[in-house]
């Protein structure tokens, strides 16, 4: 039950082409105590009075010159922002009634008018009037309070992506400048290929941690300047799994994601990957994207073992191949998204050589 207070204070607008009409139901309205009255005897001006005041009821005459209330009501129905039509119409016809309650009238009044009956229905109609304004109110904060919540989660997912690509980074230094911009390079695939704009932006943070799992290797390989050894390689290859491990089980889909590509950015099309063999599209989308951008980040950059290779002579290894790295290890889709969009790639290479990830503008 809404305080008397509230439906006194509600706002009424009256519409009726007799002045006498008018001036009667203003005069009811002000001797039961309502505050806010506004009338008007030209049907046109009801939209334009209900755009700026948005009344909570509208007693509305069904039978005006130029424009009938029926018109009115079909007018009102385009204007009204919560499609919630407060319109009580007045009028003698009792076929009026029907019809009017089916374009959307709320109630009705009977000419002519009896106290007790106008009275009551236009207290029963501000009532249900303002209840549904004040569920509204609380929805529109039950909506904010669930944006902040996830916006929460969202950022409690991300600080735990950031703790985990620096603890890969504290093994690796090489590895900060390679993470911040493998995301990038993985969004800019994602757009070429007409991906949405959540995958975009999962695959950017989720993408930095698809070697976590070199955490768990020893620094005697995973440091080691030279060659490694047939054995030393198998230990190697484990990062994929030990990845996966460390990522997985999780419900962020940051940490799904980035699971799902530490596991399987080393899988080929063409099966010649691992630790699986996958091939084609039995290997994951996020991680055929990050198989290419890994593939040519690692080709540019400088490491103990190699020189860092310019962005002409990776896009050539990449697209017809150097014996080591072939066109067929790559999905056709995604290779030719690339050759599309090579540029991009170097911008990102030249660009962003700091260990600090920042957010996407995708």
């Amino acid at each position: 039950m809404l305080p008397a207070s509230d439906i006194l204070n509600a706002s009424i607008l009256v519409v009726d082409d007799l002045e006498g009409n008018v001036r009667l139901l203003e005069r009811m309205l002000q001797r039961a105590g309502y505050t806010f009255i506004e009338s008007t005897t030209n049907p046109h001006e009801v939209c334009e009075l209900h755009r700026k005041n948005n009344y909570d009821l509208i007693l509305l005459d069904l039978q005006m010159p130029g424009m009938d209330g029926f018109q009115v009501m079909e007018a009102l129905k385009e204007i009204e922002a919560d499609s919630y039509l407060s319109v009580i119409v007045i009028t003698g016809q009792q076929y009026h009634k029907l019809n009017a309650l089916k374009t959307g009238a709320k109630d009705f009044i009977n000419k002519p008018f009896d106290l007790a009956e106008v009275l009551t229905r236009i207290h029963n109609m501000l009532e249900v009037r303002l209840l549904h304004k004040e569920l509204h109110r609380s929805n529109e904060l039950l909506e904010e309070r669930v944006q902040e919540r996830t916006a929460e989660l969202q950022e409690s997912h991300q600080e735990t992506i950031f703790t985990m690509i620096r603890a890969a980074e504290y093994k690796d230094e090489d590895t900060g400048t390679h993470v911040q911009r493998i995301g990038y390079y993985c969004a800019e695939i994602s757009e070429k290929l007409g991906l949405s704009s959540g995958f975009r932006e999962t695959i950017f943070f989720a993408s930095p941690m698809h070697d976590v799992g070199k955490m768990g290797i020893p620094d005697r390989i995973l440091l080691k300047p030279g060659k490694l050894t047939e054995k030393e390689w198998e230990v190697m290859k484990g990062h994929a799994i030990q990845g996966a491990q460390i990522l997985g089980n999780s419900k962020s889909p940051y940490l799904k994601m980035g699971a799902e590509i530490a596991l399987n950015h080393h899988e080929r099309w063409d099966g010649g990957g691992y630790p699986s063999g996958l091939r084609e599209e039995g290997i994951p989308l996020s991680a055929r994207i990050m198989n290419l951008c890994d593939i040519y980040d690692a080709l540019r950059s400088k490491r103990p073992y190699k020189p860092g290779l310019d962005h002409m002579k990776t896009v050539e290894i990449i697209t017809q191949g150097d014996g080591r790295t072939q066109p067929g290890h790559f999905d056709p889709d995604i290779l030719e998204a690339f050759k599309q969009n090579d540029a991009a790639f170097c911008d990102i290479f030249d660009s962003y050589t700091t260990p600090a990830l920042s957010d996407p503008e995708i």
